[in-house]
């Protein structure tokens, strides 16, 4: 099978959800055999030099990268106000890196084209024209639906209008390019069932994020015991308004109740608001240095997730570090649980309070949650597994399409 990978970001380090999906992903492909060349656009935002890469990657994936500028930018904000198009996507189209995909198309033949997200679907009439490959749209969110939630709770009128205007351009793209591509690849059941709404009859495969459980060792015996944690990206819309509820409805009612815990907030990018609040039981780090100690260091993980969709690559990480997590509905999506056994769910401030307050009183109970986390990460989330079942699913699309008339 030979696939051509395009991403709208630099994968490595994988450090973080949609990196470690784009990566792992291309690395369970090479590894069952495929014939991969992934190509990426390196962005201003996401910067990541192509001599960081391992040679070992960059050979089995013949890697290659173009750099672009993709930040958003008030004068962009506004001279999109006279396109027809969503700011969101024509940030991503840009004419050097369409010749580099016709120069990879022309030098080689592929059976698959697989977009890492919608918005390099602006790419899909350029495929056409130079390829016979099938294209398959990996949709690690619906995109439209992650806007329609965080519009929910928006309070500022002009930037809800605004942003209201590109979220309608947006599930407009959205959808024709779901109608464009021969089949769409989803994280997860409940983004391939809400796809499956809009296209009808369409081939769709629910393919989770995988990752490489060697290189996560049990952190079963945290170094900090009984601290709370939340590490996410904080670049991301639906992380930032995590961690704004967090601190508004849970934790001035965790700390009133138990004044000894500490809670650290990590991610790159961490905005100023949550740097100001830090004091001596709140740590803010906007940068952590390794994951690797960082999980081995701090105890119970916190995920409250009230917009985004897909599969929240951060909690899965956190299941295989064996990590006890209170995370809601939404930020569960995608996760193969149960209740009380692998995580806790808690959808309202009250439940998460009490959810905190028992794990941290019943360490029995969270040493449970960490067995069970890392069980489920065991049996559902080996990256060489999942990678197999995609590529099935291609070799099966791939067939089909050479029988029908």
């Amino acid at each position: 099978m030979r696939i051509l990978q395009i991403s709208n970001k630099a994968p490595y380090p994988a450090n973080d959800g949609s990196s470690i999906a784009i990566y792992t992903l291309a690395e369970g492909l090479a590894d069952n055999g495929a014939n991969l060349h992934l190509l990426t656009i390196n962005t201003k935002k996401h910067y990541k030099p192509d001599s960081g890469v391992p040679q070992t990657f960059q050979d089995k994936s013949h890697y290659a990268s173009v750099y672009r500028n993709t930040n958003t930018s008030v004068s962009g904000a506004l001279a999109n106000l006279f396109s027809a198009q969503s700011y969101f996507v024509s940030r991503f189209y840009f004419r050097e890196f369409g010749e580099k995909i016709v120069q990879i198309l022309k030098a080689h033949r592929f059976d698959v084209v697989q977009l890492e997200g919608v918005f390099l679907a602006t790419y899909i009439p350029l495929i056409r024209q130079h390829a016979q490959a099938l294209i398959a749209i990996r949709a690690h969110n619906v995109e439209h639906q992650i806007w329609d939630r965080h519009l929910a709770h928006e309070k500022n009128l002009l930037k809800k209008w605004y942003l209201g205007l590109q979220n309608r351009r947006l599930k407009r793209f959205e959808l024709e390019a779901f109608s464009k591509a021969d089949a769409i690849v989803t994280i997860t059941d409940d983004d391939k069932s809400n796809i499956q709404k809009f296209v009808p009859g369409k081939a769709l495969y629910t393919c989770l994020t995988g990752i490489r459980l060697d290189a996560y060792a049990p952190a079963l015996k945290p170094t900090e015991a009984g601290t709370l944690f939340h590490f996410a990206s904080m670049d991301w819309m639906p992380n930032e308004e995590a961690v704004s509820w967090l601190m508004e409805k849970v934790w001035p009612e965790v700390h009133r109740q138990l004044p000894d815990v500490k809670l650290v907030l990590a991610g790159k990018n961490m905005p100023d608001k949550f740097m100001r609040l830090a004091n001596n039981s709140l740590q803010v780090i906007n940068h952590v240095k390794s994951s690797v100690e960082f999980y081995q260091t701090y105890d119970l993980m916190l995920v409250p997730l009230w917009s985004g969709s897909g599969l929240r690559i951060k909690l899965v990480e956190g299941l295989a570090y064996g990590k006890a997590i209170i995370t809601t509905s939404i930020g569960a999506e995608g996760i193969p649980y149960t209740h009380g056994q692998n995580l806790l769910i808690a959808d309202t401030a009250e439940d998460f309070i009490a959810s905190i307050v028992s794990l941290l009183k019943n360490p029995e109970q969270r040493q449970a949650l960490q067995t069970g986390a890392r069980k489920l990460a065991e049996e559902q989330f080996d990256y060489k597994r999942i990678a197999g079942g995609l590529l099935n699913f291609y070799e099966a699309l791939k067939a089909q399409k050479q029988v029908e008339p």
